[in-house]
């Protein structure tokens, strides 16, 4: 099933497309003939998936967006003390080529604008038998986990038309800002800017700034989480020049822009945005990439005072019905029917805040499922925060379900997000506020659909009675002649824990709920038992004590086998009495199996 996110994507990328505002720069004459039509978009969480739809493998130079990393290599190298003596961290306000130094001192205001970026690279010495510049793009591959290269074409039109950045360079060198000869400086400048990336690889080196400095695709700590802090903290308040405080307040990511048309954004610990789109506009960003990150903060809810805490996997833990069974006792008939089809119902835990990414990777689950699961049951006791994206998100999901023949289903405390996604969903999504409720109506919903006849009935005789279905219906007729009719209200009880064995009750029409001190005297539920079913012999094995206490859930009719018509029965039809021993033994065991394998999962919560 198509991830919610990839139509969200392709959707947007359609709208954007229409925008026809700005000009490709030309500036430098070998990027001035490049398509403008161009436009990819490339989204990557901090644990290596990557949406992306349009023009993302589109190659381009890197230009500006180097900035960040380049600054970051500087600062793992030197320290921030040693790299703040020669650029410094405040916005500048200016645009990305103004001649912005601090009076007397000759100091960049920051290393985003081109002042402060050839600072930056003039602090990176060869090392290990690279120079300067190989140690550059080593760094750049490392955040995009594959090798990148230089367009030469670029670079000797950088290098013949980029007056502007010489006259900067030699200004910082008069002021030794630059210590050396400015000349191999700007080479190294003119190439880091050259080098090819395209909007996936941007994605990825957004992501590897989001996750601390590791690459989410190689493992790699490419940069220490200090440098990170600064790199991001600095592109966060000047990455977008004089339209940094505008950027902040649409987007509210740390974000960097280049002349090329890329523009990349990091929400950290969540993901990271690149957007490749030629077109600029007058601060020299791309118009299609503003306008995607605009959206994109704004409708995924990724601004930073909204996404403040770190992202990750939402997913607890996932398993089908047949590991949790919901309690309601079926026959072996039944029985067999969901062992057979258990697995297309299948419970998906989810924990903690969902945000974009925990939202993110909960669709990611949802999307992925096999094509022969036909119920998925979300369980959202556990989360916290379930922004509105989140329900957005499940809004898409629980149609692309219901249109493949599939259905969502919830397990929530308040049902909140049922009621929230009944506004506008087309289709209502079933709530519960147990696990075990939710479980019955999909083992209810598959044996519908996989044997319909297998269903419980609302009334059920004794001679029908699963437990007694070994013996000959004149045997069946026998016992219950011998039985006593009671009738229950809701919440009456019926056995409670202690009691001596007062005979085995037969239930025609109702359901019961069975429960037992837990281990802080809270009551544990175990099982739901309907029509058909019975209860009250096992405690012929406890001591002939009761070990659960039994009550109605709403109107219940049964029929007792009292322990005095039982033991009538030892003495006068003794053949008659081993038979439906030998039945409720067997059905015993049936249950017993069933107790263990609802206790492990009991266990596991």
């Amino acid at each position: 099933m198509e991830s919610p996110i990839d139509s969200y994507l392709r959707q947007i990328h359609a709208e954007i497309a229409q925008l026809k505002d700005g000009k490709p720069y030309s500036t430098i004459p070998a990027m001035a003939n490049v398509d403008p039509d161009n436009f990819g978009i490339a989204l990557a969480t901090v644990d290596g998936k990557v949406y992306e739809i349009g023009d993302t493998r589109e190659e381009f130079t890197i230009q500006s967006i180097s900035k960040p990393f380049t600054y970051g290599l500087a600062l793992e190298d030197l320290g921030n003390e040693a790299v703040d003596a020669k650029v410094d961290v405040e916005p500048s306000g200016d645009s990305f080529n103004e001649i912005s130094l601090a009076e007397g001192t000759g100091r960049p205001a920051n290393a985003m604008i081109n002042a402060g970026a050839l600072t930056a690279t003039s602090l990176i010495r060869g090392s290990g038998g690279q120079s300067g510049f190989k140690r550059i793009l080593s760094t750049y591959s490392a955040f995009a986990g594959r090798q990148l290269s230089v367009s030469e074409k670029v670079f000797e039109s950088e290098l013949k038309h980029g007056h502007r950045n010489t006259a900067l360079a030699y200004l910082l060198r008069s002021f030794d800002i630059i210590e050396d000869d400015p000349t191999p400086v700007l080479e190294d400048y003119f190439r880091q800017c050259s080098v090819l990336v395209n909007s996936y690889d941007l994605s990825i080196m957004a992501a590897t700034l989001a996750n601390g400095g590791r690459n989410p695709l190689s493992g790699k700590q490419v940069l220490e989480i200090g440098p990170v802090e600064r790199v991001l903290s600095v592109m966060m308040t000047s990455g977008m020049y004089d339209d940094a405080g505008a950027w902040i307040s649409s987007v509210g990511m740390p974000g960097k822009s280049g002349v090329a048309g890329g523009i990349i954004a990091v929400l950290p610990g969540q993901v990271g945005l690149a957007v490749y789109s030629p077109p600029l506009d007058e601060h020299g960003s791309s118009v299609r990439g503003l306008a995607t990150a605009q959206r994109l903060s704004r409708d995924m809810e990724l601004h930073f005072v909204r996404a403040a805490r770190t992202g990750r996997s939402a997913i607890l833990a996932a398993y089908d019905v047949t590991e949790t069974p919901s309690g309601i006792r079926r026959n072996d008939e039944a029985a067999d029917v969901l062992r057979a089809h258990g697995h297309r119902a299948r419970v998906i835990e989810v924990n903690g805040d969902l945000l974009f990414a925990g939202t993110e990777s909960m669709v990611r689950e949802l999307s992925s499922l096999p094509d022969e699961v036909d119920l998925v049951v979300l369980d959202l006791r556990r989360t916290d925060q379930v922004s509105e994206v989140a329900v957005r998100m499940l809004e898409m999901s629980s149609e692309r379900l219901t249109g493949a023949g599939r259905e969502l289903v919830l397990i929530e405390a308040d049902g909140s997000v049922a009621e929230a996604l009944g506004q506008s969903a087309r289709h209502p999504v079933p709530s519960f506020a147990t696990r075990s409720a939710a479980v019955e109506y999909c083992e209810n919903r598959l044996l519908e659909r996989h044997g319909d006849h297998l269903l419980l009935p609302d009334l059920v005789p004794v001679t029908a009675s699963p437990a007694l279905a070994p013996l000959e219906e004149a045997d069946a007729a026998a016992l219950e002649a011998l039985m006593t009719p009671k009738s229950y209200e809701d919440g009456d009880v019926i056995r409670r824990v202690g009691l001596r064995f007062g005979g085995v009750y037969f239930i025609t029409s109702g359901r019961v709920s069975s429960t037992s001190p837990g281990p802080t005297a809270e009551r544990v539920k175990l099982n739901t038992l309907s029509a058909g079913m019975t209860f009250g012999e096992l405690a012929l094995g406890s001591g002939n004590r009761q070990e659960t206490t039994v009550r109605a859930v709403g109107e219940v009719q049964v029929m007792v086998l009292s322990a005095e018509a039982i033991a009538e029965l030892e003495s006068s039809d003794p053949r008659l009495a081993l038979a439906l021993w030998k039945a409720l033994t067997r059905d015993a065991y049936t249950r017993v199996e069933q107790y263990l394998r609802e206790s492990a999962v009991r266990i596991r919560e």
